[in-house]
């Protein structure tokens, strides 16, 4: 099914990617938001085909108030339910308990523990059962995320990944917020571009990396959760 879903897919706009997905898939899709600019193009643009793909959130309990604004603001846009996926509250407590909650900052390895328990394991309850994974990354966010492509195998998933921005600039995403007036966070008026748990976010500063404003006390070729990873 991966090789005809690329065949199928090659050249198509994110609009007509969406559709195909909503039609062929309908609900063995699901799509995850952080509610980014990216992800909110990509509710509009599931909406706007019926809304038939599934739709996930990973509520780490860390996150701003500003996210939950836009949360709110986008059930109240498109009336289409967005299942919330909380970490286990025992392994969160375990981990509180004996570190501290603020322990993702002495070490990577206990930052890493911590988006394990706060999203990993979500994300894997999240997408169980489900072919296809609708994501909104695009190919200039990082590095490693140019190694991917617009359709790939998720091999530790063991589910199809789609992006259907991933060609798209910082621009198209703007452009297409502002046209359709769809809400977005806030904060990413605020230098923001990446916006995840609030202890581990900040501004980025003119002229650094995307990037820059997750994790940033760590050095920049650790700085991903696992979310997403180049699975070639």
């Amino acid at each position: 099914m991966l090789g005809q879903l690329k065949e199928y897919l090659q050249g198509l706009g994110a609009v007509q990617i969406i559709r195909y997905i909503n039609e062929k898939f309908g609900h063995r899709a699901v799509f995850s938001t952080s509610f980014g600019i990216e992800d909110q193009v990509l509710t509009h643009l599931i909406a706007q085909a019926g809304g038939q793909i599934d739709m996930f959130t990973l509520e780490t309990g860390r996150l701003f108030t500003e996210t939950y604004y836009v949360w709110n603001r986008t059930l109240e846009r498109y009336n289409l339910p967005i299942k919330a996926y909380y970490p286990q509250a025992a392994l969160v407590e375990e981990m509180v308990t004996k570190k501290g909650p603020s322990s993702f900052y002495e070490s990577v390895e206990n930052r890493k523990e911590c988006c394990f328990i706060r999203k990993i394991e979500p994300l894997k309850r999240a997408i169980q059962g489900y072919e296809i994974w609708v994501t909104g990354i695009r190919s200039e966010q990082s590095a490693n995320r140019e190694d991917m492509g617009i359709i790939e195998w998720d091999e530790g998933n063991k589910i199809i990944k789609v992006h259907p921005l991933f060609h798209w600039t910082l621009q198209d995403v703007e452009d297409h917020l502002k046209k359709y007036n769809v809400p977005y966070n806030p904060l990413h008026d605020k230098g923001f571009p990446s916006i995840g748990c609030q202890p581990c976010t900040r501004a980025v500063l003119e002229g650094e990396d995307f990037r820059a404003g997750r994790w940033w006390w760590e050095d920049k070729s650790k700085k991903e959760c696992g979310l997403h990873v180049t699975s070639k």
